[in-house]
């Protein structure tokens, strides 16, 4: 079987996948554009530009959208010519994405796509449906068997579906034959990675697999420690590998919190040049909002010390609304746990001041819903207007609480391409 053999069933499944705002695939039906502010007109308060799509959106979809079309057009060595490019070069979105990834997932999205909404439909037991686009893509890498990076897509793809059998709940909560699932898909991972020809190195893409591999299995935080590092000294611009090393050293994974400490220390050591102590907190970033001793013990002051380094090295406004929706929504949210550790998210949480007046230049709904929900990797939107629209609230709450006393006064905030404009009354 073909992969185009799959297109008339696969195509209206396929525009479902959308980018989470953190960089991670999730499945939700088309966006249906998003609220608007009416930065113009005089009687509005506080005025900021609210984009119905933005730079980093329109980056990803057109990277995803090329791969996704490339493969339905079966044209492999195309794909594999792209990614190459991409992955030696380290390119990425203005926001941080890897080109590669997105041309790669684009290229496995009506696979992927297929499996997770027979899943979520409760057709688990739809050979057609689970198998049919896995089988599609093998079927093209035993076209391609010297093609390291159509060995690495299809790796990644049973990579994909390995954890859109088993979900992102505690072990003991899934069922065993998903677990059982789950396994075999990570096996066959491995198996085509070991293929590649060990002359092939150097590629950041590779490693990122090789790190993906490292997870589905009980490793020491030594092993995850090198899996990780390993990628982010190939590519040390990549935030999102570094938050998701995070949380691989908290204790429910494969670490324990001396271990994430470590590394995240060693690695605003090994990014300094990149990040200053930037490499500190996005190590830390998303072990501390899941973990409540993890953010016990978070060391607050180089904490926020990389938070201003970031800044120095990035003003994409992607980066700034995610920081700033991070401390302001994710800290800020109301949580079960003891003094301490509120007053520690509170003390993070009123970073979000300083980001929005200094950094902040346009709005981005969909990053703030995510923060509200502690980008969760596993969300599915149902609606994502009404997504959009609650993530549109949230931060215009956010916002009109920071300029509370301004505002009070009767001054007008007004946000324009250069930041926030001398306050006026």
């Amino acid at each position: 079987m073909r992969l185009t053999d799959l297109i008339p069933s696969l195509r209206s499944r396929s525009q479902s996948l959308q980018m989470a705002a953190d960089g991670v695939m999730e499945l939700q039906p088309l966006r249906q554009g998003m609220p608007i502010l009416n930065q113009s007109d005089p009687n509005v308060p506080l005025a900021i530009e609210c984009p119905e799509t933005t730079a980093e959106d329109r980056a990803r979809d057109a990277h995803q959208s090329k791969g996704q079309f490339l493969a339905r057009q079966e044209r492999w060595e195309d794909i594999a010519n792209l990614m190459s490019e991409a992955d030696s070069t380290l390119a990425k979105t203005g926001g941080g994405m890897p080109i590669a990834e997105l041309v790669a997932y684009g290229a496995r999205a009506d696979v992927v796509s297929a499996v997770e909404h027979a899943l979520l439909d409760g057709n688990s037991d739809n050979d057609a449906a689970l198998l049919g686009g896995i089988e599609a893509l093998e079927s093209v890498l035993s076209d391609h068997p010297d093609c390291p990076w159509t060995a690495m897509n299809v790796a990644q793809a049973h990579i994909d579906l390995a954890w859109a059998w088993r979900g992102t709940g505690w072990d003991r909560e899934v069922p065993e034959r998903n677990r059982a699932v789950f396994t075999a898909h990570f096996d066959r991972a491995s198996d085509i990675l070991s293929d590649i020809d060990p002359k092939f190195t150097g590629s950041p893409m590779l490693a990122s697999c090789i790190a993906s591999l490292c997870t589905s299995q009980p490793r020491n935080p030594q092993q995850i420690a090198v899996a990780f590092e390993d990628l982010i000294d190939l590519d040390p611009r990549n935030a999102r590998a570094m938050r998701h090393f995070g949380v691989q050293m908290l204790p429910r994974c494969h670490g324990d919190y001396e271990a994430l400490e470590l590394a995240a220390r060693r690695n605003a050591g090994r990014t300094y040049d990149i990040w200053g102590a930037g490499g500190y907190t996005w190590v830390m970033l998303d072990a501390i909002a899941t973990d409540f001793e993890a953010c016990a013990r978070v060391d607050y002051d180089f904490f926020v010390d990389g938070l201003r380094d970031i800044f120095k090295h990035t003003r994409d406004q992607y980066i700034v609304n995610l920081l700033a929706a991070y401390c302001a929504n994710t800290m800020q949210a109301n949580v079960s746990a003891d003094a301490d550790i509120k007053t520690m998210r509170t003390r993070i949480a009123q970073n979000a001041n300083w980001i929005v007046r200094e950094h902040m230049c346009e709005l981005h709904p969909l990053i703030w819903a995510h923060a509200a929900r502690g980008f969760d990797n596993g969300l599915r939107v149902s609606c994502p207007r009404r997504f959009a629209q609650a993530g549109l609230a949230d931060a215009y709450r956010s916002l009109t609480e920071m300029f509370q006393k301004e505002l009070e006064a009767g001054q007008r905030i007004i946000f324009t391409s250069d930041g926030l404009e001398p306050l006026t009354t």
